[in-house]
């Protein structure tokens, strides 16, 4: 096996906790229409159910770079592995509120994965081709989020076919129980993969074990020099076992301040831009136009599938165009297709003509509904407002679906081509090219906890979207919340056209020196 063959395994396993990632992230958008409606959750309870494993991601993004400086990046993997298993079968027999946002939040500590994965990577991969093999964790990621979409229709298909199987499963009754719950399976398996995989020789070296990091770095490079490898490693890695405090001092020391900057913008365009509330809210969106919720679910698989094609198409290009044009051509896709969403809600209004026609099995619902058949309104904000005068907020939660569609006067085409072009250009850029870049631009002895640091600031950016997601659409309607996320994009842009140089073909070590300078 070619050294570049056994970096490839490694890398797959590794970065199947992307998987996770993106599996845990995308199956509550399905799930939480049920959620909310079984547990009369208002806005912000949903926001904050939904974005309860970020706030754990907040604290994984703070530590598992330090925690893996400290004991190593395998046991810390396997720790996150373990982690994902328990909120899995916790969040499917949670009973109230609280116990699934807890079991989420213990979902969320996993998240480490996102910032541990590529460096491990990255510490493993040969210059030429460690773009590529850090965005496997990318693509492992939007694999994750497509597998969820499709998990969740499935489910509802089997929910409403009134099979017998499916009724002695719980699945009818406990659709969502059984979308949060599938994601033990994966779990486990990421469990005893990492039980196969070598420590990484950079944090060998780093910690004074230069034999077993000889050892690694012969089956990962046959034919080289390990002891001049290491040597090489050593020339950058000034300090050791130096306290916490003062390697976070050292990440806003003149040296190290282009690369904290380029990562802080890039961490937060990459959030702030709106992808997690499209992610995690997909079928939400879909039946804002109007489709309806079977439709929308299914709609919600197109994202899936485009957010792999252009993961792909990434991994193909950014050795080829570089990491600085696909972030520059993905923000400038972002927010094209923002402004198509902007529109394509701007130009909707909405009217009942005939509460008989709504697919609402409730008599006594519809009659509620009669005081607004007829009344037009201009947008989706008076629409709901109107709803909630007639409706409790769990009946609004459950039915709206339908009653959206039957009183929704748009082209949902807008809506579904903004969405699929907002993915296609997050996935070939920000998605996978972030991380990349982290995984590049920070010295070999500030690099987990540069990481961590800016992982945590990307935590905490896509929380405060996913919280206030519900919040928006309730508040100032769809056009206006996908309008501002375009405004922040054009402000990415034109932060990375100035601050951003160009990293691929170059060492570690060669990175470290062009930030310096």
């Amino acid at each position: 096996m070619t050294h570049s063959l056994y970096a490839f395994r490694l890398a797959v396993i590794v970065s199947l906790g992307g998987f996770l990632f993106g599996f845990d992230a995308s199956v509550i958008s399905g799930a939480i229409n049920f959620i909310g409606a079984d547990f009369n959750l208002t806005d912000w309870q949903l926001g904050l159910v939904v974005g309860a494993p970020t706030l754990g991601g907040i604290i994984a993004g703070a530590s598992s770079g330090p925690l893996s400086d400290r004991f190593g990046r395998k046991p810390i993997l396997l720790l996150i592995a373990i982690l994902y298993a328990i909120s899995a079968a916790f969040s499917a027999l949670a009973p109230d509120y609280f116990s699934i946002s807890l079991a989420r939040f213990i979902g969320g500590l996993g998240f480490g994965a996102l910032s541990l994965a590529p460096i491990y990577i990255a510490e493993i991969s040969p210059p030429a081709v460690r773009g590529r093999m850090v965005s496997i964790n990318q693509l492992n990621i939007v694999i994750g989020f497509s597998a969820a979409y499709f998990a969740n229709y499935a489910l509802l298909q089997i929910a409403n076919s009134g099979s017998e199987w499916s009724q002695t499963l719980g699945i009818d009754q406990y659709t969502w129980r059984w979308m949060l719950g599938i994601e033990a399976v994966p779990a486990v398996l990421y469990v005893f993969m990492l039980t196969l995989i070598p420590e990484s020789p950079r944090w060998l070296v780093l910690n004074s074990k230069s034999n077993q990091a000889q050892s690694v770095i012969s089956r990962l490079q046959p034919g080289c020099d390990p002891v001049q490898e290491i040597a090489a490693i050593n020339a950058t890695h000034h300090t050791r076992f130096e306290p916490f405090l003062t390697r976070l001092k050292q990440l806003f020391k003149p040296s190290v301040r282009l690369a904290l900057v380029v990562g802080l913008v890039i961490g937060v365009a990459q959030q702030i831009t709106g992808v997690n509330a499209i992610y995690f809210y997909a079928p939400t969106i879909f039946e804002q136009s109007g489709i309806g919720t079977n439709a929308a679910f299914a709609q919600a698989i197109w994202v899936g599938i485009t957010n792999v094609l252009f993961t792909i198409v990434a991994m193909v290009l950014i050795e080829r165009l570089g990491r600085r044009p696909l972030l520059l051509i993905g923000l400038t896709g972002v927010i094209l297709s923002m402004l198509v969403c902007t529109y394509g809600f701007k130009q909707a209004s909405y009217v009942i003509d005939d509460v008989a026609a709504i697919e609402i099995d409730s008599v006594e619902v519809k009659q509620r509904l009669v005081p607004l058949e007829g009344l037009i309104y201009s947008t989706d904000v008076a629409f709901k407002n109107a709803l909630r005068e007639h409706l409790s907020e769990s009946e609004l939660r459950s039915l709206q679906g339908q009653i959206i569609a039957a009183a929704t006067n748009m082209n949902p085409y807008w809506i579904l081509l903004g969405i699929l072009g907002f993915v296609a250009s997050f996935a070939v850029s920000l998605g996978p090219v972030m991380w990349v870049l982290l995984s590049e631009i920070f010295p070999n002895h500030l690099r987990g906890i540069g990481m961590a640091f800016v992982g945590m600031i990307n935590s905490a950016v896509s929380y405060a979207v996913q919280v206030v997601f519900p919040w928006e659409l309730s508040t100032i309607g769809a056009a206006y919340t996908f309008l501002a996320y375009g405004g922040f994009a054009l402000a990415g842009l034109i932060l990375v056209y100035w601050l951003l140089p160009e990293t691929k073909g170059k060492t570690l070590e060669e990175l470290e020196q062009t930030f310096k300078r």
